[in-house]
């Protein structure tokens, strides 16, 4: 049976990626959907621990947005956390810059073209 999140919540908690233990090409594919993008993009200007997963301007239903959050977690770009009923996000960038040195600078300077 899976771990129950903090709080005896009835979902399971996030599984989370090390950075370390991602690839070029698995990290290089995250951010090339213009949904994950965006997300990150949002995370990037904004405090950590502050935006839950509905809070994003983005164009998809619930379930296509657990996707994309788990591609991010997979890919170390992005750590949740429940808090009560909601699940808030932090954008990884200390540790995935360490892995990907000016890869999330260039990612977030792209044109949005």
């Amino acid at each position: 049976m899976s771990k129950q999140a903090a709080g005896g919540s009835h979902r399971a908690a996030p599984v989370h990626t090390d950075p370390a233990d991602v690839s070029v090409l698995t990290a290089l594919s995250a951010v090339a959907d213009p949904v994950r993008l965006q997300i990150v993009r949002e995370l990037a200007g904004s405090a950590e621990w502050t935006r839950s997963c509905g809070s994003f301007d983005v164009p998809v239903g619930k379930a296509a947005l657990s996707h994309h959050f788990s591609v991010l977690r997979g890919a170390g770009l992005v750590e949740q956390r429940d808090e009560g009923p909601r699940r808030v996000n932090r954008l990884r960038r200390e540790e995935f810059d360490a892995r990907f040195p000016g890869l999330l600078d260039l990612v977030l300077s792209a044109d949005t073209d």
